[in-house]
């Protein structure tokens, strides 16, 4: 029925672009006017549209001029010139929304668009992409444009000062990944100066590859983290443990719905593994062995929840997490894989204590367990800005999440070239090993003839049982996964061109154009790098600033013979290379979202070039294996198949689908339920930081801090005079006791006839006393210095007290879920009691708040301190350092300090 509507009314995205198109005319209009103006006065341009926006006209009023701007700026500069459905997309990035834009159609040039625009208002605009790389890359290419029509442009990667980060920030554009903008945020909000803070109010934020950075990222959380007090000898002793039992694996088909509600005591293993759901469950008889190796009665006693806990992550470890899939090992660190990138996620831990039983699985040092200092998860943070857009080949499958979390609709852009790429049907085979054969011939296949290929893999363990297989038939290929992403750009590069084979993870070239016959820009730079020029010179070739460096100007002279010769090579090669098809894409198994398989695809047939793909699957893949499901099963049981032939059905097809649109539907609720949970600490958050604000600002707090003395006095006369108007029921002496140590002087009550008073009354009296106490306190440490005095101890007991409010909130949600088997809403049950945490928390800063104030004695000695360092902070400056372990002074030994006593006797007494 839809497709029919849509057949008669156009879809929603065809009829969104119909909208637009008198603003694509309009821009198109002014480009023989942009044509004849100078380069002055093309760079005129932009002090002109400041002034028409100062003098209240919108950014929308000058979108068709700035636009055609950019464009003719970008042609003079960069020699492209954006397309017509190029200007379709700046225009829906400018509206806030997600232009859907399929691969090699030129994203990176349609940024520049929105962000001019938006750069004019002086307010930041932050263009986010998935790795430093891109982000140098981009900010070097399109900077050009900015910087030729004089808007400043920044770049934020991992590594840089505080300095360095600022000056970024303070461009009117900057570009950056979406870890570092995250971690800054958090960084921010953990100041004690404001002159320390790096980033601006956020403005707006163009995502590039939307999906990956707020849909497939959003399942984890940015955490920095502070060094934790717990002993790492249990993770050892749990891993011990753990190597001794042994398990199986549920098949994903038994019977039942839940393979742990069975009768776990028949089990004659120590644990399960539930592949499907990622977790493991001590059986009975395991249970029993835990009990006897650790010295313990009963395991499911509260007492021994820690024990039990760490028994479960080192089984997890050992069992499911698995190596070079789920993680690397490099330079002793274990280093998270992206499962949906394929990208190494650097100062990333898992959470819960699976990332310490890992280390002890691997026999590495185990960290101690780190303490939770800040964290927010991608939606939250995105969310904050005023104005949010994306981009991406891949985003109409995930449009319902879009619109749901972000309040973004998706419009997808039409290709400037219709695609003429050819999508082969899947091909299926009973077992892996018979898949991997049939792949490898069709590879030897296509680099006979010279079609180069592109093979994309779910892991590097895959990618590399490939690679031997390939070595083993003698093809030169090229290996591209997180083990080797240093030379990401060389490898991408070089994949179109005639006979080329290339092995990638899903991380294969995302924002990366594979150019048939080969790069010239690349292969030049490389020429000169052979020559003996350095990088920082190279990086200046391709750029239209003005330089007097000698060294500059000869490698540009050389650069441009080199491109022109490298330009005709590549177009002789193409040419070749379109003659035998293309590329070819190879995937060698489905992903469990359909997305990163379309993705793959679109790495082929880009700006009307020819190309074809083809999915290999087996019956042993993950995604057939756990959510095929008996349907599958049952099907391929029907047709006796030989693992060897290949299969093709077309319900077998649907069934692979089926299952994609489950686990994708599975993901998605994974992502709702962390920012459910998120979202109550999110407003909490937003209290704390507002808090931390008004200190950063230096405001004047002396109104805050007496209406947190007149809460504390209406609270404490409320607690002690039992919700009663009777006095002789009001417990005045442990009134007096509680305020005595807060604010009232020894025995302050006494000068208060409390039994003539109304409770209304006598707080009013107490608010007096306090008052004037408080006054008395000024003037003795002098107005000015007594306001510092205020939000010094204001932002330490805020610091303090919320750091353990987010270490109790985790605790109470590590174990909220259990509330389920009570018939109680876990979310609503950590909704309630997490607000109630916050009210205490609020009492407890307010009291501890005032109690300090009133009890200052040495004001000069005051001074703002950090209530923790991170330890897995991105900044350089926050980096840990090495502990040198001192030598234990003995008790008799002399003291160091170099009084010539004995050192018990002196700074050891």
């Amino acid at each position: 029925m839809r497709n029919l509507l849509s057949k008669i009314f156009g879809s929603y995205s065809d009829r969104e672009l119909k909208r637009i198109e008198p603003l694509v005319n309009k821009i198109e209009e002014y480009d023989s006017d942009m044509q004849i103006l100078s380069d002055e006065e093309l760079k005129h341009k932009t002090v002109e549209f400041k002034e028409r926006l100062n003098n209240g006209e919108s950014l929308d009023d000058i979108l068709p001029e700035a636009f055609a701007v950019v464009r003719e700026a970008s042609y003079r500069v960069l020699g492209m010139k954006h397309f017509r459905v190029q200007l379709l997309g700046g225009i829906i990035l400018h509206q806030g929304r997600i232009a859907e834009m399929k691969t090699g159609e030129g994203k990176t040039l349609v940024a520049t668009l929105p962000a001019y625009l938006n750069g004019l208002t002086g307010q930041g605009v932050h263009i986010v992409t998935v790795n430093d790389y891109l982000a140098k890359r981009d900010r070097d290419w399109m900077g050009k444009i900015y910087e030729f029509l004089n808007l400043s442009v920044g770049c934020i990667v991992h590594g840089l000062t505080n300095a360095q980060r600022k000056d970024a920030y303070n461009c009117d554009i900057t570009y950056g990944t979406n870890n570092e903008f995250g971690f800054d945020y958090l960084r921010d909000n953990m100041v004690i100066y404001k002159n320390e803070m790096v980033q601006r109010k956020l403005n707006y934020a163009i995502v590039d590859e939307v999906d990956s950075i707020l849909v497939d990222e959003a399942r984890t959380p940015l955490i920095i983290s502070g060094k934790g007090d717990k002993s790492t000898k249990l993770y050892e002793a749990a891993n011990s443990f753990a190597r001794t039992l042994k398990g199986r694996v549920v098949d994903p088909n038994e019977d039942k719905p839940d393979p742990f509600v069975r009768e776990i005591k028949e089990e004659k293993v120590d644990f399960l593994v539930n592949e499907k759901a990622k977790s493991c469950t001590l059986t009975e008889k395991g249970t029993t062995k835990a009990e006897g190796y650790f010295g313990l009665e009963n395991l499911a006693d509260p007492d021994n929840m820690e024990i039990a806990h760490h028994i479960n992550q080192a089984l997890k470890a050992n069992n499911i997490m698995k190596r070079d899939i789920d993680y690397v090992v490099k330079d002793g660190e274990i280093i998270i894989v992206d499962t949906f990138t394929g990208r190494l996620m650097y100062g990333r831990r898992y959470s819960d204590g699976l990332h310490q039983a890992i280390e002890a699985k691997e026999a590495l040092n185990v960290r101690s367990e780190s303490k939770t200092l800040a964290t927010i998860t991608f939606q939250n943070y995105f969310r904050m800005y005023q104005k949010l857009s994306g981009m991406t080949g891949t985003a109409k499958t995930e449009e319902s999440e879009f619109r749901e979390i972000y309040k973004m609709d998706v419009v997808e852009i039409p290709t400037n070239k219709p695609v003429i790429r050819e999508d082969h049907p899947d091909v299926i085979y009973g077992s892996e090993e018979a898949k991997f054969k049939a792949i490898v011939e069709e590879i030897k296949e296509k680099h006979s003839k010279g079609q180069p290929t592109l093979v994309g893999t779910v892991s590097i363990e895959k990618s590399e049982i490939l690679s031997k297989m390939l070595k083993k038939q003698g093809i030169r290929h090229q290996v591209l996964n997180a083990k080797h992403h240093e030379k990401e750009a060389e490898i991408v590069a070089q994949a179109g061109r005639f006979g080329a084979v290339t092995i990638a993870t899903n991380m294969a070239g995302r924002g990366t154009d594979i150019v048939l016959g080969g790069n010239p820009e690349y292969m030049a730079k490389q020429d000169l790098k052979k020559r003996g020029y350095d990088d920082d010179i190279i990086s200046k070739v391709d750029s239209f600033a003005q330089t007097s460096n000698e060294e500059v100007l000869k490698a540009r002279k050389e650069y441009k013979e080199l491109y022109d010769k490298h330009k005709v090579e590549t177009s002789k090669e193409a040419k070749k290379v379109i003659e035998v098809g293309g590329l070819h894409i190879i995937g060698t198994e489905r992903h469990e979202a359909r997305r990163i398989d379309n993705q793959l695809r679109g790495r082929s047939g880009r700006q009307g070039d020819p190309g074809s793909s083809r999915f290999y699957i087996s019956l042993e893949d993950d995604l057939m294996r756990l959510f095929g499901g008996q349907r599958i099963q049952s099907v391929v049981g029907s047709l006796n198949m030989d693992e060897d032939e290949p299969l093709e059905h077309k319900l077998l097809t649907r069934s692979i689908e089926s299952a994609q649109r489950k686990v994708e539907s599975n993901n998605f609720a994974t992502r709702k339920h962390v920012l459910q949970y998120d979202d109550v600490m999110n407003k909490q958050r937003e209290v704390i930081y507002e808090q931390r604000g008004k200190v950063l600002e230096g405001e004047n707090l002396k109104e805050d801090i007496l209406v947190m003395v007149r809460n504390i006095i209406e609270s404490a006369v409320e607690m002690y005079t039992r919700q009663s108007q009777d006095v002789d029921e009001w417990d005045i002496n442990g009134l007096q006791n509680y305020l005595e140590n807060i604010f009232l002087p020894k025995n302050g009550l006494k000068d208060i006839d409390v039994e003539s008073l109304s409770k209304e009354k006598l707080t009013d009296k107490l608010y007096t006393l306090a008052e004037n106490r408080y006054k008395d306190k000024e003037q003795e440490i002098g107005e000015e210095q007594f306001r510092e005095i205020e939000r010094i101890v204001l932002l330490q007991v805020v610091d303090n007290k919320w750091m353990d409010h987010i270490d109790a909130m985790d605790q109470l949600r590590q174990g909220i879920g259990l509330r389920a088997y009570g018939q109680e809403d876990p979310v609503r049950a950590y909704q309630n009691e997490g607000f109630d945490m916050f009210e205490h928390m609020n009492h407890s800063i307010q009291e501890e708040t005032v109690r300090y104030l009133y009890h200052v004695q040495r004001p000069d000695k005051m001074e703002r301190k950090r209530v923790a360092n991170p330890t897995n902070s991105g900044n350089s400056e926050n980096k840990q350092k090495t502990v040198v372990k001192k030598k234990k002074i003995g008790r008799n030994d002399p003291c160091p300090c170099g009084s010539g006593k004995k050192y018990k006797k002196c700074c050891g007494k």
